[in-house]
């Protein structure tokens, strides 16, 4: 492998691991290409090419990762998961949710406590078998 390739491939994983520590923070694509030290354009296409999604979505796929984990382990309400994950809207939440995960972020809190109530398996298990395809 080139020089080249190393120097961006550990660029775009350095800015995916600020993103996954900053997950509910607002992040815009320019301050991430700026981490990346590339345009933000060039920087979304390299995205993209390395981990197989733009940036806009792997944000959006963590932050339902989190909730999912919120939901399942809390009873704080959804709406105030919805801000701590991240999101500004209930309705974009609740949307992209759904959209990843193929159900309300209630009926999955429902459908959880329900099938999961006598079974309790360790976190890091239930998030590798519930991580939603991205």
């Amino acid at each position: 492998m080139s020089r080249s390739i190393e120097d961006r491939n550990r660029r775009m994983l350095r800015t995916r691991d600020a993103m996954d520590h900053a997950f509910a923070q607002p992040l815009d694509v320019t301050a991430l290409a700026r981490l990346a030290h590339a345009s933000p354009a060039h920087f979304s296409r390299q995205f993209r090419a390395t981990f197989g999604e733009t940036p806009h979505r792997y944000l959006q796929r963590r932050r339902v990762e989190r909730a999912m984990e919120l939901l399942r382990e809390t009873e704080r309400p959804v709406t105030e998961i919805c801000f701590d994950v991240g999101f500004n809207s209930v309705g974009t939440f609740s949307r992209t949710f759904r959209g990843i995960v193929d159900e309300p972020p209630s009926a999955y809190r429902a459908r959880f406590a329900e099938d999961g109530a006598a079974l309790r398996v360790p976190a890091c298990w239930a998030m590798a078998w519930m991580r939603p395809a991205a």
